[in-house]
């Protein structure tokens, strides 16, 4: 396949918010509460609800800039392309890249919204969180409806209300809301209780995927680590979250109550799954006498529960795609990831082309575009016509685009101390968490 012939449709890219999101969806009496931008101390821009100091901006906004401008401290609005936080300048480059659609996941609130689950005050939390999904549904996404695949936060600390925001945004035309891919690690219950019976009952009934993404457990491999190892360690370890989500959900065993059930393994990548899968199938023939797994009748194993629930998808992964034999065809996804650092924007086609360029057209159409349509009950092309829909096609229509960001500040010390105090943060939650 030509890459300009290629339809791109990423079930993972990410929004740096604009400022005043909240402005125009929080009632009046509650604007007071609302989360807000504020300058630091060393002038940077930074989310705070209440005391609650947000996810900054650093990596998650890099789109477009050399690697020695990667910068881990927190950023601000004009130190990043406007792609970043402006919808209309996101489509021109998702457009420059040849993109014809994306999944968009919050950014400074946490990628499972655990900012706005943590405020002390529940009920204003709902309110929050409820004014962010009309503002990301409605205003981002409905903006240009035919170029996004809305992506909702739930209020985890109760998982009624959970449910029935899974049933309001279902309503909206979103099928996609974050879960933590421990909730546990954000001191809630374990995926393993009946707690969450009633948001999977949702999720069943309005055909709703639970996306987790890795870090929305407020942890990182860097609470496996060494405290003192070397930057690059954590970034190479990034999938070991992924890991330990997939090993507890295929063997999770609460399959035979949801068996519409679904979830995706976000930002994982996919070359290291085929392994765990056999490890787990290992561990059925060898330990099912004393561990009494139990699966649905029809089910043959973990492997099985990978391959009828569970959603996974890749940037530039080399390996998964030379392993597919492996994986449920229908369940294997792209993802661009931008802004973040990991993103090949905007050579996104040209990449795409190299990782899967092996595969039968049928097969890159479905990992590229057409299992993200049918996952997400999304139809770009009510909107846009098939024929404008191509790499190709896109980035003709983009050919103004400076693709290079030409702001922001060299990366330097300031960036690895930053790193040091985040990746201090991060064990100590863990700790606190292992402690209770």
């Amino acid at each position: 396949m030509n890459p300009d012939d290629l339809i791109l449709i990423s079930v993972d890219d990410h929004i740096a918010e604009p400022a005043d999101m909240f402005e125009a969806h929080v009632p009046a009496r509650y604007s007071g509460r609302a989360p807000r931008v504020i300058i630091e101390p060393d002038g940077v821009q930074q989310w705070y609800y209440g005391e609650l100091r947000g996810r900054n901006m650093g990596l998650n906004a890099v789109a477009g800039k050399p690697r020695e401008k990667y910068n881990i401290d927190a950023s601000s609005y004009d130190e990043m392309r406007p792609g970043c936080f402006n919808a209309d300048e996101r489509v021109r480059d998702m457009s420059a890249g040849g993109q014809l659609a994306g999944l968009n996941f919050p950014n400074w609130t946490g990628f499972s919204g655990q900012v706005l689950n943590q405020g002390p005050d529940r009920d204003v939390n709902l309110i929050m969180i409820k004014a962010y999904n009309d503002w990301h549904v409605d205003e981002w996404c409905g903006a240009y409806p035919g170029r996004f695949i809305p992506c909702g936060i739930l209020p985890l600390f109760d998982v009624e209300e959970a449910a029935r925001e899974i049933g309001r945004l279902a309503g909206k035309g979103c099928h996609a809301v974050t879960f933590s891919e421990n909730p546990e690690g954000l001191r809630m219950p374990s995926i393993h209780s009946d707690y969450w019976h009633p948001l999977f009952r949702a999720a069943c009934d309005h055909g709703t995927v639970l996306c987790c993404h890795i870090g929305s457990a407020s942890r990182s491999a860097s609470a496996l680590l060494s405290s003192d190892a070397p930057p690059s360690v954590a970034m190479t370890a990034s999938s070991m979250m992924s890991m330990v989500t997939l090993t507890e959900l295929i063997w999770a065993e609460f399959w035979a109550r949801f068996p519409g059930l679904r979830f995706s393994l976000t930002e994982g990548d996919i070359g290291w799954i085929p392994y765990f899968l056999w490890r787990a199938e290992h561990v059925l023939d060898r330990h099912s006498g004393w561990t009494n797994a139990r699966f649905p009748d029809g089910y043959s194993g973990p492997a099985d529960v990978f391959r009828r629930h569970l959603y996974t998808c890749f940037i530039s992964d080399k390996v998964g795609p030379r392993l597919l034999r492996d994986f449920n065809p229908d369940h294997v996804f792209w993802e661009s990831d931008y802004p973040h650092s990991d993103s090949n924007w905007p050579f996104a086609p040209e990449d795409v082309i190299q990782t899967l360029g092996h595969l039968p057209d049928e097969l890159i159409n479905k990992i590229t575009h057409e299992n993200a349509m049918r996952a997400y009950s999304f139809d770009p092309f009510s909107r846009v016509p098939r024929d404008r829909a191509t790499a190709g096609y896109l980035r003709s229509q983009a050919t103004d685009v400076d693709v290079v960001t030409h702001v922001g500040r060299e990366a330097s010390e300031r960036d690895r101390e930053a790193w040091a105090r985040m990746t201090r943060a991060g064990q100590a939650r863990s700790a606190s968490a292992a402690r209770g």
